[in-house]
């Protein structure tokens, strides 16, 4: 062997990290050991690469089992051994091959290594040359000692893992250790023994553990280990002679480990002492899902909407072919659901051979028909004529055999036009008179929150719509032709400035090169479409049937709005595509409902569900989705509303958009000389792609010409086309019934959203029994109707078109933004300081540029649409994100909104103020204003009473008076209020008057008020007005007197910068840390917060840095001492999601209501798209087949959960003001009701509020985790895994202790919302 082999064959064994990660196998009998290690050359490259260079290469690295681990360090003395006999009997840097020791395979081929030591082979000698030996004796001798000392490691470390393999075994009889030998090998799974086993009534583990105490400390370690190694079969006799032999070191180090062992056998026992006392009386359900089944998700969702999308486009036969060929590839990734799309085709056909071929193949990757084979099966049967009856016979046998009843036939499948007909057909041949079974569900909500409200209905009295049925039925068909077309184009607020003559002829110049653009395109997608036909689908499905979904026309007008579109500073590439692939799908999705002609099917039931809601209908006891329910059981016929469409996986609609964006850039031209004739005639591009840096990231971008921005600016269109789904609903929305069916009518609508990547959430909640409480709360925010307050949207356009105004956040034209500077960077007469002020100030200008025209449009969406809808009445469907905070689903017009929305939406329902309305409307204006926050109700309504006239004049002349609104908080919101309160007070009778205005009632810091009522803080309690008052506690100026107290302090001991912040600290200062502490700001976080407010009044730039670290140190130093409970509470969170998350598990559980939560921090997974283009980086932070992200888990627990909580309350209130008859919306912590039911509202908020926190939360909490995360440790898990697994156990056994807070007294809190 020559000498660069041997240094090779050195580092490779000494890089042992890497060694133990790389599984050896062998195929023949024989092999040499020096083979085994040198054959795996790829570990020694990938080791010598450099880290960055191996990332790219490699996406992760597999976990392996410990039991792989074991038998590679095997291997891995067994290499040392022969390597040492090698050395004591070479003389030369050659090997003797007589001294090679082989590796014996074992017989049955499945174990890689035998346990045996490795046993020489003769074989013939080299001669060698004694000049040759004498040079290299003394090399030798200095490699023997160093592989002598490598190979008593090795022994040294393979002895005290057998002797730890003897301690864990020490509870079982001695009878059986002799016929157990220690295996280094294992080809089976390492099993894993659950902690506690009290649940299934076994024994416990404590108990096991406790019994083979006595056993182990009475033997040492060293004869516990001497017994084994004597009955194991030819172990080495160095080993043997150090068991038997001890030194006093080893004694010590031996009883050591005992020591150890025993107090990690005590705590163990503690442990799992306090899980048996956890979990003997939990009942609660644990939700999980299939991690295998996950890995390959993602593939077999492409595959499967690849095909679905080949049916739709009728080219079954590729689809077949296709299937053909993924079915035999060795990886099986595909499940029964794909297999059934082929059988829905071939049972329109009759084709029931080509069925049965189907069924082999699924046999032939151990894969079982689900519901929806057999459903294709018989309506195959019912299609084919004359089918015989043993064949049906046949076929309802082995459904049975399945599992499957002919009722969950009807009752839980999915079927497409006339398929249910179909079935019902095949089924009657053997059983004429079978009729379905179709039992609604009337499973009430199992959370003890709600029991009472779904079982005592004597006294509700939920709400009737001011609409007839046949309003109603109108308003359906408007919303539903809305939604076939997809897009709805409308008039833009701008539309009432005069048109001049050049913007006429820009306006016709424009429609003139759209029709030109629209020519290009088309034939550009049908020539690439032809190129795409031909290519072939074996392997890697291509988007050709992506582009055959739509009409060509279709494809060609989103690219067309798209250059519309396109802002004149250009747009990201991946936001571009996003956004063109998403609305394709959209399309796709509403034409396959109308494919499936479930059309026809929801006019009927609408129709019906009218009855419930509509003034002129009968009264029901009966909930909006129970009424939902019962209609669609009595319209069983026909085919299913929801489950027959599929959606397209991010990443298509992602490489869909990039190929559409290809098309444009490549497509469209113009003339450079258009807007001028006298240039030289050249056609140009419409569009171009460059790259620019954000951050530190260069990403593409899509860039209008500025010829055509500047065709748009003169042109001034005033025309808008949106997508469906943005603008509100003109009918009630489709009550929630399930994860999937809700919302809009054909739109598809996301129950729970979430990000890129993230499909955890939707998983869980198809595996929750019963979130009943949770949908009615969703269907109750969207059946609430409103209209526009038409006189403050006029004031607010004639603004927006009058250069708006920063004082009111409504923004200017961009003929008010600063003009870029120009100048050349070749000039000599700069220098390089003015050369980089110059530059400095161009990037200023065209952010600002850029910031202005955002701002600008966005404002202009929200008034047009807001105008559109003037004389309507709307809806806003709502969903909710991953913590169950609710949202509108319009993304651009709620309530939600800034301060322009909400000021033009009130109520479309109406009601009399009655004797208090009108004095809530004089305090709800005075909460706007921003003053008085510290004085009482009627401090505020005496305040309001005494600027009567400055409101009266707000409302008669708001733009041409004294203009007070404009100097509170919320100006616009302030001068609807005004307007209100005059036309009250001018009415006949103020307490008769209609009135159509929200009263909002604000939580005070909503966040601390849960966190007290968690750890019944008193002192926190009394500080965010859980308890009565005269006066309204505030935190946020209780925090800033605390701070103050701590700076004089500091200055008195002669502390600089608290001198110098004399008379700086106000409430302004510190509120909004505080605010967001509770929502898991950091102390860096709210540094910075801090400096912007010192910032803002002008303190000192040079101690800015000092100061705002001094104070904010200080604020979460008061707070510790206000919200002692709090803090405890906060750190046993983020403490138990940090051990949850090193352990490999994200943070879930479940709230109060039911609906599971699963926070979606994960490390990034990378995945590159590519196109002719740009090749696209995908950052995915959400896939929860990553590791979870530590860092992430453990801040955003503590604020999540409490979001969590703060959306149960909101549900809670919402439901039961809805019984009560009460119109009710909310924002997060703030709920918005008519004025003349504030009080009532007001009760229910405070008695939900109590009814949620007298639940044992952080308890049931507790018990939760300790289910879902402590179910177990391996019996061959490393000391530091147990400790690891111990520690886990123990903090989420160790629920923070409560103080002594009353909770009834928030029902007589005044200021607990107001």
């Amino acid at each position: 062997m020559s000498l660069l082999r041997l240094c090779a064959f050195a580092k490779c064994l000494n890089r042992r990290s890497l060694f133990e990660q790389c599984a050896v196998r062998l195929s023949s009998a024989d092999r040499c050991v020096l083979c085994v290690s040198l054959r795996d050359g790829a570990v020694r490259r990938i080791s010598e690469t450099p880290w960055q260079l191996q990332r790219k290469n490699i996406s992760f690295v597999p976990k392996r089992e410990d039991a792989k681990r074991r038998e590679l360090k095997q291997s891995l003395l067994h290499v040392l051994e022969a390597r040492m006999q090698q050395l004591q009997s070479d003389t030369v840097l050659d090997v003797q091959h007589a001294k090679v020791h082989f590796l014996k395979a074992p017989s049955s081929g499945n174990k890689v290594l035998s346990d045996k030591a490795p046993k020489s082979t003769p074989k013939k000698k080299n001669v060698i040359p004694k000049s040759e030996q004498t040079g290299a004796k003394e090399a030798s001798k200095s490699k023997l000692s160093s592989w002598t000392e490598k190979l008593k490691q090795e022994k040294k470390k393979r002895q005290y893992l057998m002797e730890k393999s003897v301690k864990s075994k020490g509870s079982k009889s001695s009878s059986s250790l002799p016929s157990k030998s220690l295996k280094t090998i294992s080809t089976t799974a390492k099993k894993t023994q659950p902690l506690i086993k009290t649940i299934k009534g076994h024994k416990k583990v404590s108990d096991e553990t406790s019994a083979g105490v006595s056993s182990t400390v009475t033997s040492t370690a060293a004869g516990a280990a001497a017994g084994t190694a004597a009955k194991t079969q030819k172990e080495s006799k160095g080993k043997q002679k150090e068991s038997k032999n001890p030194t006093p070191k080893q004694t010590v180090a031996d009883a050591k480990v005992s020591s150890e062992k025993l107090v990690e056998v005590k705590m163990m026992k503690m442990v799992s002492q306090q899980i048996s006392h956890l979990t003997s009386s939990s009942n609660l359900q644990v939700l999980q899902w299939d991690s295998e089944r996950a890995e390959f998700e993602g593939l077999c969702q492409t595959i499967s909407s690849y095909l679905e999308a080949l049916v739709f486009a009728e080219d079954s036969q590729r689809a077949q072919r296709f299937l053909i060929n993924q079915h035999q590839k060795k990886i099986k990734v595909m499940d029964t659901n794909v297999y059934n799309i082929i059988l829905r085709v071939l049972a329109k056909h009759s084709n029931l051979s080509r069925i049965g071929h189907i069924f082999i193949m699924l046999k032939e990757v151990n894969l079982k028909p689900n519901l929806g084979s057999f459903c294709s099966v018989l309506e195959c049967m019912g299609r084919k004529p004359n089918c015989p009856p043993e064949v049906v016979t046949r076929c309802l046998t082995q459904m049975k055999e399945e599992g499957f009843s002919l009722d969950d036939v009807f009752r839980k499948g999915v079927f497409r036009q006339d398929e249910r007909d179909m079935v019902l057909k095949a089924v009657q041949i053997v059983q004429p008179d079978y009729q379905p079974s179709l039992k609604t569900d009337t499973e009430q909500c199992s959370s003890s929150l709600v029991h009472d409200y779904y079982t005592q209905r004597s006294d509700h009295r939920y709400p009737k719509l001011d609409f007839s049925q046949e309003e109603l039925q109108q308003r359906f068909k408007k919303q539903l032709t809305i939604e076939q077309d997809c897009t709805i184009t409308i008039d833009s607020v701008q539309a009432a400035k005069p048109i001049t003559k050049n913007m006429a002829k820009m306006r016709m110049l424009l429609a003139d090169q759209r029709v030109l653009w629209h020519k290009s395109l088309l034939q550009a997608l049908r020539e690439s479409k032809k190129i795409l036909v031909d290519t072939k689908t074996k392997n890697k499905p291509n988007l050709y049937p992506y582009l055959c979904v739509l009409e060509d026309k279709e494809y060609v007008d989103i690219m067309i709005q798209t250059i519309d579109d396109l802002p004149p500073s250009g747009e990201m590439l991946k936001l571009l595509a996003k956004n063109m692939g998403g609305r394709v799908n959209t399309m796709y999705s509403v034409k396959q409902k109308q494919h499936n002609q479930t059309v026809g099917k929801l006019n009927n039931i609408y129709n019906a569900y009218t009855d419930l809601v509509a003034k002129d209908g009968k009264e029901f006891d009966t909930l909006p989705r129970e009424q939902w329910c019962k209609i669609v059981a009595d319209h069983s016929s026909g085919p299913s509303l929801q489950g027959g469409e599929s959606d397209l996986p991010y990443t298509v609609t992602l490489e869909l958009g990039m190929y559409m964006v290809d098309l444009m850039v490549n497509s469209v031209k113009m003339y450079s000389n258009i807007l001028n004739p006298d240039f030289k005639e050249k056609l140009i591009p419409l569009i171009y792609h460059m790259y620019t840096f954000r951050s530190t990231r260069q990403v593409g971008f899509i860039k209008p010409h500025p010829i055509l921005s500047q065709i748009q600016l003169e042109a001034m269109e005033t025309k808008l086309t949106f997508d469906s789904y943005v603008m509100p609903m003109l009918c009630p929305p489709v009550p929630w019934t399930s994860v999937k069916s809700g919302a809009y009518l054909l739109t598809p609508s996301q129950l729970m959203r979430s990000a890129e990547g993230a499909t955890q959430h939707e998983v869980l909640l198809e595996q929750c029994q019963n979130l009943h409480a949770v949908l009615d709360a969703l269907n109750q925010l969207g059946n609430c109707a409103w209209r526009i307050n038409k006189p403050l949207l006029d004031i607010i356009i004639s603004i927006f078109n009058d250069r708006g105004n920063d004082k009111l956040k409504i923004p200017p034209p961009l003929s008010e933004a600063p003009k870029i500077p120009h100048f050349n960077p070749q000039d000599p007469s700069y220098t390089s300081s003015e050369k980089a002020h110059m530059r400095r100030e161009v990037i200023n200008a065209r952010r600002k540029c850029n910031e202005m025209h955002s701002l600008r449009m966005s404002a202009l969406y929200k008034l047009s649409i807001a105008n559109c809808m003037r004389d309507e009445i709307f809806w806003f469907p709502h969903n909710m994100d991953f913590r169950g905070r609710t949202y509108p689903c319009a993304p651009h017009f709620n309530h939600l909104g800034s301060d322009v929305t909400r000021a033009v939406l009130i109520f479309a329902d109406g009601k009399p103020l009655g004797p208090k309305g009108l004095d809530w409307i004089k305090i709800h204006l005075v909460n706007l204003t921003g003053l008085k926050k510290n004085s009482s109700l009627e401090g505020r309504l005496e305040y309001a009473n005494t600027i009567m006239e400055d409101i009266l004049d707000s409302a008669d002349n708001p733009l041409t008076g004294k203009k007070w609104w404009m100097n509170t908080d919320e100006p616009l919101q302030a001068l609807g209020c005004c307007m209100e309160i005059a036309n009250a007070v001018r009415s006949p009778d103020p307490t008769r008057f209609i009135s159509h205005f929200p009263v909002h009632q604000d939580g005070s810091c909503n966040g601390l008020q849960h966190y007290a009522a968690l750890g019944r803080d008193v002192m926190g309690a009394i500080s965010v007005n859980l308890t009565p008052c005269e006066l309204p506690q505030d935190v946020y100026s209780g925090v800033a007197q605390q701070v103050e107290e701590f700076r004089v302090r500091d200055a008195k001991s002669g502390v600089k910068i608290a001198i110098l912040l004399e008379g700086i600290i106000s409430r302004k200062v510190v509120k909004q840390t505080v605010m967001t502490v509770v929502y898991g700001v950091t102390q860096y976080g709210g540094r910075l917060q801090i400096e912007k407010r010192l910032n803002d009044i002008e303190f000192p730039k040079e101690h800015l840095w000092y100061a705002s670290r001094y104070l904010v140190r200080l604020v979460f130093d008061s707070l510790k001492e206000m919200f002692t409970g709090t803090r405890k509470i906060q750190d046993w969170l983020a403490e138990s999601a940090k051990l949850i998350s090193k352990a490999g598990h994200s943070v879930q559980w479940v709230t109060p209501l039911g609906l599971p939560v699963i926070q979606p921090y994960h490390l990034i997974r990378r995945q590159v798209l590519t196109n002719p283009l740009q090749s696209i980086n995908l950052q995915i932070k959400c896939d929860n087949k990553q590791m979870p992200h530590t860092v992430k888990q453990k801040n955003a627990f503590p604020p999540n959960f409490i979001h969590s909580l703060d959306s149960t309350h909101m549900m809670l209130t919402s439901l039961h003001c809805y019984s009560a008859g009460l119109a009710f919306v909310s924002v997060h912590d703030c709920f918005w009701t008519h004025a003349v039911t504030v009080d009532t509202m007001n009760k229910i908020c405070r008695e939900q509020f109590v009814a949620l926190h007298s639940q044992p939360i952080l308890e049931e909490l507790s018990k939760y985790m300790v289910q879902k995360y402590c179910t177990g440790i391996s019996d061959e898990a490393s000391k530091k895994d147990t400790l690891k697994y111990v520690e886990l156990c123990m903090c989420l056994t160790r629920v923070p202790q409560t103080g002594d807070f009353d909770l009834q007294q928030v029902k007589a809190s005044t200021y607990f919302f107001s």
